[in-house]
């Protein structure tokens, strides 16, 4: 580990020569890129910093435990700067796990009822509410792309984004069938239902990370109406683009222009196809992966909602939250740090067998 952290140490400091050269200021670009790697480096070499301090100062208490006079007092610094030196080899240990190079993205959001007909329609509604409701809480802005009502107060589907920084690392643990258990106001017996809705997380994904070609697209236009056909209205707002290599299909029609329709259907058809091709480079690592066990996949049905007993599950760490109403109006940050825990130690845990 050493190692690597001189060697992010001497990154740090010819970055940070770069970006402090003047004749930097004429290059806007450069400076942008020099200023974003020294960000990303800024913290763990600070803890670097910190955690070769303190071995120093170690040295220096242990020397001072062979004087009898001092020996009481040298042991207590010496306790306390191991319990110090400790925390920081676990926090460097945390920082050197690869980052998912996505995870400072923007985000989109497609939400989609599966099984349970109605039922499904409207928890999809629910959770369409409950991330909005999140990203409220954190100050997000959301854009809606896409909401079909299904004329009974729920969705068949929505499609919206999320503009922050970080907001794809935050959420992109939400993919996956959220499977609702709860008696519908429509059910006279009072039985339990069962539904499930699937949630699709993918990172925005700008122009030069995904080469579309024009030739590729099939675009076409139609007039933009509410849930039920009505309120049809005379211009052709409302765009559908198809993406003939892959056969994707989207459309967009909540913006009151055709050009701001087709920017955002262009927004969700670069991060769809991104999300193909990197499905496609998992699939092949998998199938060439020797002693795997399992496909890996924890993405099916990664969550239940029980209202009966007010709890809600995360199968893949086996996590409970226990108040529904508070859930399902975005309190859920507690569940997003526990999934991001539990990947990072799964990284460390890799890159460690792995050493």
């Amino acid at each position: 580990m050493i190692d690597k952290l001189i060697e992010i140490e001497k990154r740090f400091e010819e970055i940070d020569a770069q970006f402090n050269d003047p004749s930097i200021v004429t290059n806007p670009s450069e400076m942008q890129r020099l200023g974003k790697a020294r960000a990303q480096l800024e913290p763990i070499v600070d803890t670097i910093r910190k955690y070769r301090k303190s071995l120093d100062e170690l040295k220096g208490a242990e020397v001072l435990l062979g004087d009898p006079d001092l020996k009481e007092e040298a042991q207590a610094e010496v306790d306390r700067l191991k319990d110090g030196i400790a925390r920081l080899e676990l926090a460097l240990k945390g920082m050197l796990v690869p980052k998912d190079p996505n995870d400072d993205k923007a985000v989109i959001i497609e939400i989609r009822p599966a099984a349970g007909g109605d039922e499904a329609s409207l928890f999809a509604a629910e959770l369409f509410r409950m991330y909005t409701r999140y990203a409220e809480r954190r100050k997000w802005e959301y854009e809606v792309v896409e909401h079909e009502d299904n004329g009974l107060g729920g969705v068949n589907k929505v499609v919206f984004t999320i503009d922050a920084e970080g907001a794809y690392s935050q959420l992109k643990h939400e993919s996956g069938v959220h499977r609702v258990q709860r008696v519908p106001a429509t059910e006279s017996s009072g039985r339990t239902h069962t539904s499930t809705v699937t949630v699709a997380v993918l990172p925005e994904m700008e122009d030069v990370d995904v080469e579309i070609r024009p030739d590729d697209l099939e675009v076409s236009t139609f007039c933009s109406s509410s849930a039920g056909g009505q309120h049809m209205q005379k211009n052709e707002t409302a765009i559908r683009i198809v993406h003939k290599p892959t056969g994707i299909v989207v459309t967009c029609q909540d913006e009151r222009s055709q050009l701001q329709n087709k920017f955002k259907a262009m927004q969700v058809l670069r991060a769809k196809v991104y999300q193909m091709e990197q499905e496609k480079i998992q699939r092949e690592y998998a199938a060439n992966r020797k002693g795997q066990i399992g496909s890996g996949d924890r993405s099916e049905k990664i969550r239940t909602y029980n209202f009966p007993q007010s709890r809600i599950t995360d199968h893949r760490i086996g996590r409970d939250e226990h108040n529904t109403v508070t859930f399902m109006d975005g309190d859920i940050q507690g569940m997003i740090d526990a999934l991001i825990q539990d990947e990072q130690a799964r990284k460390l845990a890799e890159s460690e067998a792995g050493a």
